[in-house]
Formats: C-alpha cells, sequence, structure tokens
C-alpha cells in the first residue's frame, strides 16, 4: 500500500478538484482526505488530499513526473507532492530552557510525532542530559557575537548532513540569520510568548504582572527574517485572575507554549500547513 499527500495553490479556476480526483482515479489512486479553500480576496484555490495506491507498481516518481506534465502545468499550479513512506527529518535547536524541549522528547518517544530527529543542538551543554536520556546526538555549538557567523556555517554543516527537512526553535534563545532562513523558507518553526508586542523585553510576565492582564498566550510561526513576524501556525489562550503571581504566570505560560508548539510541530510534519503571502492555511 502506497499513500501520497498532494498540497496545491492556483488561481482559482472551475474544475479544480474534478481534475485533480479524476487524475488520481485514473492512476489506480483511492481518495481518502480531501480538504479545499478558496481565497476570495486573492482568488487563490488550496488544496490538500491524501491517496491510497494498492498496486505494487506504483512509483510516487512516476506519479509527480505525470502530474507536471498532465495536470499542473496546464493549469499553473504550485504543488508538493509527499510520500508517507518518507518521514520529514527535523533538527531541534536548543538553549537552556528545557519544557519544550522534554515535552516534544516525549510525544516522540511515544510515536506520536510523524517525524525523525537525527540530532539536537544547543549553544549551551547545560540540556545534554536530556538528549543522552533519549539517545539522541547533541551537538554544542557555541555563540557570541563575533563567532555567529561561524556558528552558522557549522549548524548548516550539520543540517545538510543529515538531511534535514525543517527545524523547530525549541526555545533557542538566539536570532537565526538569513543564512539559515534562506536554506530553509518556511521550514523554521518557533514559540514565544503571545505579549507581544505589548510587553517586550526579557521579562514579559513580569510586565504583564505589573499591568493585571487577565489572559496569557502563546503562539508559534515559521521564521522570517522580520523578527516574530512569520506566518502564524498555531496560537492559544488561558484567562488568568489577580489571584495568580508572577510564577505561576510563567507555569501557564510554559504549559501553553508546550502545547502550542508541538500541535505547530504536528501539523508541519503532516503537511497541513500551506503559507501564502505571509499567511497559513492549515487543513483538518
Amino acid at each position: 500500500m502506497n499513500k501520497i499527500t498532494l498540497l496545491i495553490n492556483c488561481k482559482d479556476q472551475s474544475n479544480i478538484i474534478a481534475t485533480v480526483t479524476n487524475f488520481v482515479a485514473i492512476n489506480g489512486g483511492n481518495i481518502i482526505y480531501l480538504d479545499q479553500h478558496v481565497d476570495t480576496e486573492q482568488d487563490i484555490f488550496f488544496m490538500r488530499l491524501e491517496s491510497e495506491f494498492i498496486s505494487s507498481s506504483f512509483s510516487t516518481d512516476k506519479f509527480k513526473s505525470s502530474f507536471k506534465k498532465e495536470i499542473a502545468g496546464k493549469i499553473e499550479m504550485k504543488w508538493r507532492i509527499y510520500s508517507s513512506e518518507t518521514k520529514p527529518r527535523m533538527a531541534l535547536f536548543i538553549s537552556k530552557y528545557d519544557h519544550c524541549l522534554y515535552d516534544l522528547l516525549g510525544r516522540y518517544n511515544s510515536g506520536e510525532l510523524n517525524l525523525e530527529i537525527p540530532f539536537i543542538v544547543s549553544n549551551h551543554v547545560d540540556l545534554k542530559t536530556i538528549a543522552d536520556n533519549f539517545n539522541i546526538p547533541f551537538y554544542h555549538i557555541p555563540v557570541t557575537k563575533e563567532t555567529k557567523s561561524e556558528a552558522e556555517d557549522k549548524q548548516l554543516e550539520l543540517l545538510e548532513k543529515h538531511n534535514i527537512d525543517f527545524i523547530v526553535l525549541a526555545r533557542y534563545m538566539q536570532i537565526v540569520s538569513s543564512k539559515l532562513i534562506s536554506k530553509y523558507p518556511n521550514k523554521i518553526i518557533n514559540i514565544h510568548h503571545s505579549f507581544l508586542p505589548a510587553f517586550v523585553g526579557a521579562k514579559p510576565y513580569h510586565s504583564a504582572f505589573k499591568r493585571g492582564v487577565k489572559i496569557i498566550g502563546a503562539t508559534s510561526h515559521y521564521v522570517t527574517e522580520e523578527l516574530d513576524a512569520g506566518p502564524i501556525i498555531e496560537q492559544d489562550v488561558a484567562h488568568v485572575t489577580h489571584t495568580y503571581s508572577i510564577k505561576d504566570l510563567i507555569a501557564k505560560g510554559r504549559d501553553l507554549e508546550k502545547i502550542v508548539l508541538a500541535n505547530a510541530v504536528k501539523l508541519h510534519a503532516n503537511r497541513k500547513v500551506m503559507v501564502y503571502n505571509n499567511k497559513t492555511v492549515i487543513f483538518s
């Protein structure tokens, strides 16, 4: 049994769904999932489709070639086809905070995440024991203002060596430069609190506490060169009251960060995210 996931977007026009589904059927596929969306303001059509192919002679490469020639080229669509046989390879970038790391590795170890983690890289050695406990290779690459460019070169070497598909910044406390972003466009996922832009700086929870906020949240997004302004993948919020201390706010915020980041990673790994004009279409 072969299973593929097809993602497409193009200018909205009639019969796109019928054309694509007929092509799948003619090639021996059984459609098990289909969802679509039309951005009426931009006049853009989006679709995600999953198909199963029983024939032992089915070839994903041949299907791609035929789809490109017979469908994509004529409709002028942007498209991607993924085989379920290939799990995406994710690199984890971390610093000293461990809550997101523990959560992702726990989900990974239990089989909840449909991906592979070839290595973890950090600008500190503090969390190496966690990587060791989960039997995942750990690389320490220090980053200073003077060595940042050299450090990113080393990171790129690791990413290329291990054929990494996407990167997750699990509270990696460094700004990623265009050197990495250009190599992995819409493939670097970040997590942070949702107090921005109201409460900036190193201690946003302290500032929020002083203002008596009643709601806190977390946002996961793709990294772009404009800091914390990339396409949003997942968000969540929680209500708080005057009884919450700063410690309570931080604890609740970290819980949200873990959940939001994990959901964003799952959506990306399961090929359910499409990016267009700095926005995302998230399929169910």
